[in-house]
């Protein structure tokens, strides 16, 4: 069953990236969750080059997550990852949600992302 539901996301995340291409302008930022954790990348496919990276597990992360749950993190990442983003001159991105769901710790990463200025 789980390797069934994983496949299946797969499969979404495949037909998505057919459409779904970050530039250096505007970058692709590709979400992944694990049962404990949330990872986001912003890429930019036409040079092949990820330009910042954030995961739950980061020290940065961890310092200012409060530990009362994953959609809490979620949305503090979000938050740094806007901050690291905003760093880079990025102003705009394609939001790829990796074949899962807009809910939950995806839509609270997303909205973070969103909130703290960044356009998608």
């Amino acid at each position: 069953m789980v390797q069934d539901k994983e496949w299946g996301r797969i499969q979404r995340h495949r037909r998505v990236r057919k459409k779904v291409v970050g530039s250096a302008e505007r970058p692709r930022v590709v979400v992944h969750r694990s049962l404990k954790n949330i990872f986001v990348q912003a890429i930019d496919d036409v040079s092949q080059k990820t330009l910042a990276s954030l995961s739950s597990l980061d020290k940065e992360v961890a310092k200012v997550a409060s530990k009362k749950g994953k959609i809490p993190v979620s949305e503090q990442l979000g938050q740094i990852f806007a901050e690291q983003l905003k760093k880079k001159g990025v102003q705009k991105i394609s939001f790829d949600r990796g074949g899962y769901l807009y809910h939950g710790r995806v839509k609270a990463l997303a909205e973070a992302i969103r909130k703290n200025g960044i356009q998608f």
